[in-house]
């Protein structure tokens, strides 16, 4: 069994124009992202999927693997299936493709191994994604940040940009939780992906999983280790990632 982490950037997100080189700590958020997930040793392929030349650029300059990419992809998936197509080896159905998006500069090796291991315990599980716990009542109510639901075994039932689930007064108790940008697929349940168009929840919602769980199948939550954990979603998140960054294990070793 292969595994093929593939980190997909474009310059053009619409919350936040030039996000994957936007500098964080002096490093370009992009370089963050590929250093720290290189940290996970068990890659056969890793590479940055990308339809931008000033990225390909970039990935060249520091002898980062990039894999061209059309540009005229909406979902993240769709991108890093057609890298995953092109990544140099030949990818079997059973094979495992991590997406690990290119705004998620405190990722760790161990979120890796995270989404990994539901695979091993569960040999009926084609798909997870990172899960992070939601502490605070401004997390939840922001629209930038995809929430999530679960069913008892830790099946996604629905993802969404509300605040769910409901609840008339926030607290951590709720066992509210967020997508984290790290998403683990066997290529042919990504594969179907690709082929399948956008259902009517997912357009609604602007939620790649919801298409999975639309047509009846379902992601495993892989429970992220309990460390700080900042997702770049918008301009202001720039901050909090620093200051969660400077105490950073990991940063200390690739600054």
């Amino acid at each position: 069994m292969k595994t093929i982490g593939i980190i997909p950037a474009r310059m053009a997100a619409s919350r936040f124009p030039g996000k994957p080189l936007y500098p964080i700590l002096g490093r370009a958020m992009l370089e963050h992202c590929f250093e720290r997930a290189r940290f996970f040793n068990n890659w056969d392929v890793l590479a940055v999927a990308t339809c931008d030349d000033e990225i390909r650029t970039f990935c060249e300059s520091k002898n980062y693997p990039v894999i061209m990419t059309a540009d005229t992809h909406t979902r993240a998936l769709d991108r890093v299936a057609e890298a995953a197509e092109k990544c140099g080896t030949e990818v079997e159905d059973s094979d495992i493709v991590i997406c690990v998006q290119g705004d998620e500069p405190l990722l760790g090796p161990d979120m890796i191994e995270a989404v990994l291991k539901p695979f091993q315990d569960d040999d009926t599980v084609n798909g997870t994604m990172l899960s992070v716990p939601i502490i605070d009542e401004a997390t939840f109510l922001n629209p930038d940040i995809v929430k999530l639901v679960h069913d008892i075994k830790g099946d996604v039932l629905y993802t969404s940009r509300s605040p769910i689930p409901y609840c008339k007064t926030f607290s951590a108790d709720i066992g509210a939780k967020r997508v984290g940008g790290i998403f683990a697929f066997r290529w042919h349940l990504l594969n179907w992906f690709t082929e399948t168009p956008e259902s009517p929840l997912e357009k609604s919602e602007s939620c790649d999983s919801n298409r999975i769980m639309d047509n009846g199948f379902r992601q495993r939550i892989a429970p992220a280790p309990s460390r700080p954990y900042v997702s770049v979603d918008s301009f202001e998140d720039v901050a909090r990632a620093e200051a969660a960054m400077k105490d950073d294990q990991l940063w200390q070793q690739y600054k």
